[in-house]
């Protein structure tokens, strides 16, 4: 059974771009362009990890992503979040933190890498 990815991301293209690339992969991918939407996948979905973008609109994705890692049900699911700023320190430092970041724009070997080593962890 493929493992299931979620991405969450703003910009249209750039989840299109990763869905292709990831599907390739043999991964099973939903998307969101919305916080709410993240939730509701997680529900009915229950994605293996989450691609993150940090600038939904709406709830942004570190408080997302703190929501996820401070519930029991959800603390273990993976979360690599994308940054388009160079907060990546800051990102990883708090409480509720994603597992992993990747700073915008990247390259796919990259996210490949990051994803393989979560799934694997």
């Amino acid at each position: 059974m493929p493992k299931r990815i979620l991405i969450a991301e703003a910009n249209a293209l750039m989840s299109e771009v990763m869905t292709y690339i990831l599907m390739n992969y043999g991964y099973e991918v939903f998307t969101t362009n919305t916080g709410t939407g993240v939730f509701e996948h997680i529900k009915t979905d229950h994605p293996d990890l989450l691609i993150l973008d940090a600038l939904l609109p709406g709830i942004n994705g570190s408080e997302i992503c703190q929501l996820i890692k401070l519930n029991k049900g959800t603390s273990r699911l993976p979360v690599i979040m994308c940054l388009d700023d160079d907060s990546i320190d800051d990102a990883l430092n708090h409480k509720g933190a994603p597992d992993d970041v990747l700073r915008k724009p990247f390259d796919m070997n990259c996210l490949i890498e990051k994803i393989e080593h979560q799934l694997a962890a």
